[in-house]
């Protein structure tokens, strides 16, 4: 099926959400109907009426989104795996990172999701408690990002939060030093760009989080990965379950190094990319981090057509 080929699943995170997403699955696959039906009893969440006609509003609420995107990200990957299509390596970015986990044999289905509704329920809490934001950073690296943070004066908590090619790095803390630190990428010739997020993820305002979500952690059976799956915390290899566990519980308000996990992939001489789940966000990061003359091929999965593509061209 894949002649000869070297894949990687790549599925993504908050953010590639969108109001319709798994309709053509739902429509036509009745494993994607038992999924989303599993979600729903796990979460107490209506996930279905939220992914097929929203409003965003809800849907992106953390608490609501967590759940809703892993599950379209398991609906896509188990279409990939009804046709047969294996993958080498597993990656998710963020919240992706779950379904990875699921994918690989870790995490059972049950687990995944009753983790990421624990998981955005605990978010949720932090951002209420401690409100922040993001910035996107555009032109400038990571060394010149983390010098410009340690550099403030202005006091506030921001921290480097996604490592998401050479010159796009996400920033995330209090307003005050955001903007502080945006101020200062616009003096070395880069671009600040705030997102669109109900918190600052990936930092110390949510880091209160992590003790909770180990607790819930405890609770639930992880196993040896059957692919290898690279973590965003460490950007490597492990195949150790208790040292998942810890690794999983760190995440939260780590930083997301996904330059260096499509870098390791490269290195792996991975010439197939499939995005597994709603839209094309990793799939535009790719071009970034690829260098010039290297020859790969990437896809993306979130519904019948978009597997037909794939199944052709694989």
């Amino acid at each position: 099926m894949t002649n000869g080929k070297k894949i990687a699943f790549i599925f993504p995170g908050q953010g590639s959400q969108y109001v319709g997403m798994g309709q053509e699955f739902l429509a036509t696959d009745p494993g994607a109907g038992a999924l989303i039906d599993q979600a729903e009893k796990i979460s107490g969440m209506p996930i279905r009426k939220l992914c097929l006609e929203g409003p965003m509003e809800e849907l992106t609420r953390t608490a609501c989104l967590q759940p809703a995107m892993t599950v379209m990200n398991l609906i896509s990957w188990q279409s990939l795996q009804k046709a047969g299509v294996s993958a080498d390596y597993m990656v998710g970015h963020s919240l992706g990172e779950y379904a990875a986990l699921c994918a690989s044999g870790i995490l059972s289905v049950e687990d995944t999701l009753a983790l990421v509704t624990e998981r955005g329920r605990l978010m949720e809490r932090e951002a209420a408690k401690n409100p922040g934001g993001m910035h996107a950073i555009l032109g400038l690296v990571m060394a010149e990002v983390q010098e410009i943070i340690s550099g403030l004066s202005g006091g506030g908590k921001i921290t480097a939060a996604n490592h998401n090619s050479e010159k796009q790095i996400v920033i995330s803390g209090e307003q005050s030093a955001l903007e502080a630190a945006a101020a200062v990428v616009t003096e070395k010739g880069g671009k600040s760009i705030p997102l669109k997020v109900s918190g600052a993820w990936h930092s110390e305002l949510v880091k209160d989080a992590v003790p909770d979500f180990t607790e819930a952690m405890a609770k639930v059976s992880f196993n040896r990965p059957l692919v290898p799956v690279l973590f965003n915390v460490t950007a490597a290899v492990e195949t150790d379950p208790a040292e998942i566990r810890r690794i999983m519980a760190r995440q939260i308000a780590s930083t997301v190094r996904w330059f260096e996990i499509i870098n390791f992939l490269i290195e792996q001489k991975v010439d197939t990319f499939i995005e597994v789940g709603p839209k094309t966000v990793l799939t535009g990061l790719m071009k970034k981090i690829v260098p010039k003359g290297y020859e790969y091929n990437a896809f993306q999965v979130d519904s019948p057509a978009t597997l037909e593509k794939c199944l052709e061209n694989i």
